[in-house]
């Protein structure tokens, strides 16, 4: 008798202590981390909508045609190995390492592409500009990366090449705290602001 009250008063226990700590952490502590996003960083906790909410800033766009051609007048961003290109539920990496033959042709590719697509040397493209980031969904170019885009984005624009340089040079992003990471620039926010400048 006292054996089954004793194990009553456990389940009895473990079921009030359960729904204490289901609302202190599982509702209690969502509006709190909720609240503290809402208050300090409101644009971002509400996924950082550009272009009318059709696209994030913090989600890379693909910049190209249907055949996957590079758009002239569109700054390009890094390649993705999510899904079939920035899809946001696919986000992943390539996850091959860096002698994968695979991965070592496909960054020859784009090497080559780019080279001629910017009129360059392949020795003057930076890593960005051929490798995903680890997401696949990284908004950021680095600074060579929009540099050597500048001259065929202006002439395909109708622009002159200082007032892209111009539109580049005002977006570019200083490293994490002052001293983490590399400088960058969003792509996706460049392209919408070049997109606005021509009305």
């Amino acid at each position: 008798m006292s054996s089954t009250r004793t194990a009553a008063r456990t389940a009895g226990v473990a079921v009030r202590a359960m729904l204490v700590i289901t609302l202190l952490l599982g509702v209690g502590y969502t509006l709190l981390v909720t609240g503290i996003g809402q208050l300090i960083l409101p644009w971002q906790a509400n996924g950082s909508a550009v272009d009318d909410g059709k696209g994030s800033a913090l989600i890379g766009q693909s910049f190209t045609d249907a055949d996957g051609e590079a758009l002239p007048e569109y700054f390009q961003s890094r390649p993705s190995a999510a899904g079939d290109g920035y899809d946001g539920a696919s986000s992943s990496g390539s996850n091959l390492g860096p002698e994968n033959p695979d991965l070592v042709a496909a960054i020859e590719d784009r090497k080559a592409q780019i080279a001629e697509r910017e009129g360059v040397e392949a020795s003057e493209i930076p890593a960005d500009a051929v490798t995903a980031s680890g997401s696949g969904l990284d908004p950021h170019i680095s600074v060579a990366y929009a540099l050597i885009q500048i001259p065929r984005v202006a002439e395909a624009r109708g622009l002159s090449e200082a007032e892209v340089r111009s539109a580049v040079e005002s977006r570019i992003q200083g490293r994490d705290l002052g001293f983490l990471g590399e400088e960058r620039i969003n792509v996706v926010e460049l392209n919408l602001a070049l997109d606005e400048r021509e009305g």
